[in-house]
C-alpha cells in the first residue's frame, strides 16, 4: 500500500499505527492526518529514535498493511 492510500484510509489505519506505536495517542494521530512527516515527527518525538530510525520503521509499516 502507498502513503496516498493511507492517507485515504487514515482513520482505519490510525488503529494499525496505534497497534505499532502504542504510546502515540488518538488526538496525536487525529492530528497527523495520515502526514507521512508528521508521523515521522510523533516517533522520533515519543520514542526518542532518530530521524533515519523512525522513517524505516514506517516504511516497515507500510509494507506490512
Amino acid at each position: 500500500m502507498n502513503w496516498d492510500q493511507i492517507k485515504g484510509k487514515w482513520t482505519e489505519m490510525k488503529g494499525k499505527a496505534q497497534e505499532r506505536w502504542g504510546e502515540l495517542t488518538n488526538d496525536e494521530l487525529d492530528q497527523a492526518e495520515g502526514n507521512r512527516d508528521q508521523m515521522i515527527g510523533l516517533i522520533q518525538q515519543k520514542y526518542g529514535k532518530a530521524r533515519e530510525e523512525a522513517e524505516r520503521e514506517i516504511d516497515e509499516w507500510q509494507r506490512s498493511v
